[in-house]
């Protein structure tokens, strides 16, 4: 069999954007691309196999992804899918992700960011897998007491949200897992704030439900689809009271997976290693709403509303260790954000249903 690349969540937001990524450079043409969703955070026309967005990958490369619609929970299914491909490393995205959500439903994402991490990580260790790039969060960090944050600032400390706890949790179980057996080698990519979409316009963001995260709700304010922005507290330490947040470009994002892969191939190391991915820059709420307004052209209604549970003042990234380390830095900047969310929002009005 021909080794592959197992990614869960390989349909959602920052998945799909990486599978596309592995897929687009020749330099991954001799891996297979095996993805498990359970379509939380994903689409799927009824009667289709495979996710919409997964489908216009494949369109867009002519490449063939393997896709299976399971929970990360299920273990016999996962089982499955390791005894039938010949993985030889796991990116994975699979989690519950919205902080505020997380405070209202503490339980679904421990049980689902938690125990099927660790689900995973034992059919790993049956199948002799031991390489693995996590998808973590900048909100290990909790309330930062420096900025920027580098990865030497202290992680679980101060934490608010449930959220940010099965991040923390997690990498902690990784941690373990390396102190336990030299043969695991794990890189947990510390994401900021991913925006932006494909360059194509074809595969973007496009959350159930009202968007937890700024730059969907901006977007879908702009083509119609939501009257006004919320901006959740204007009284905040920050240069205009708004949050400050260090927004990366999804496709920078994916790069920086494909990076610690070719680390693999290329380094040999072991052990638990924690990566800030973020372009080191912070933008206000209110600065963001002034740059998507530049790059569409539409005007931005918004209403200040109470602050959210969980949310913090300000983070933006030490991004060096990432140079150092990946090799690899941001290139893309907000106007290019801007740009490819409206690109897409533009041609997609009702995301992946239109």
């Amino acid at each position: 069999m021909s080794p592959a690349i197992l990614v869960t969540g390989g349909a959602g937001y920052v998945g799909s954007h990486t599978v596309m990524t592995l897929l687009e450079r020749s330099d991954n043409s001799e891996y297979e691309i095996v993805v498990v969703d359970n379509l939380t955070n994903a689409y799927r026309s009824d009667g289709e196999k495979k996710p919409e967005p997964l489908k216009r990958i494949e369109e867009m490369t002519g490449k063939n992804i393997h896709f299976y619609d399971i929970d990360i929970r299920d273990k016999e299914g996962l089982n499955r899918i390791f005894s039938s491909h010949n993985i030889e490393c796991v990116i994975h995205f699979a989690a519950l992700k919205a902080v505020g959500e997380s405070v209202e439903k503490p339980l679904e994402y421990y049980q689902a960011n938690i125990s099927g991490t660790c689900t995973l990580f034992e059919a790993m260790r049956k199948y002799g897998v031991y390489k693995l790039v996590y998808s973590s969060s900048c909100t290990v960090y909790g309330e930062p007491e420096k900025l920027p944050l580098d990865e030497a600032h202290p992680t679980g400390r101060g934490l608010t949200s449930p959220y940010g706890k099965s991040k923390y949790f997690c990498e902690e179980i990784m941690k373990d897992l390396c102190r336990s057996d030299p043969k695991w080698m794990i890189i947990s990519l510390r994401y900021f704030n991913p925006v932006g979409a494909h360059k194509s316009g074809r595969i973007g963001e496009d959350p159930s439900g009202l968007p937890n995260n700024l730059m969907p709700f901006i977007s879908q304010v702009a083509v119609g689809r939501l009257k006004e922005l919320l901006v959740f507290g204007n009284d905040y330490p920050t240069i205009d009271g708004t949050g400050v947040r260090d927004y990366i470009h999804v496709q920078d994002l994916a790069e920086g997976h494909v990076k610690a892969i070719k680390l693999f191939k290329q380094t040999e190391f072991s052990g638990f290693h924690a990566v800030n991915l973020g372009t080191g820059t912070g933008y206000s709420v209110l600065q963001m709403i002034s740059a998507f307004e530049k790059a569409s052209g539409k005007k931005i209604p918004y209403k200040i509303v109470a602050r959210r549970a969980g949310d913090i003042a300000a983070n933006y990234a030490d991004v060096s260790l990432a140079h150092r380390l990946l090799g690899w830095r941001a290139t893309r900047t907000l106007d290019d954000m801007c740009r490819d969310t409206w690109a897409w929002q533009r041609a997609n009005p009702a995301g992946f249903r239109s």
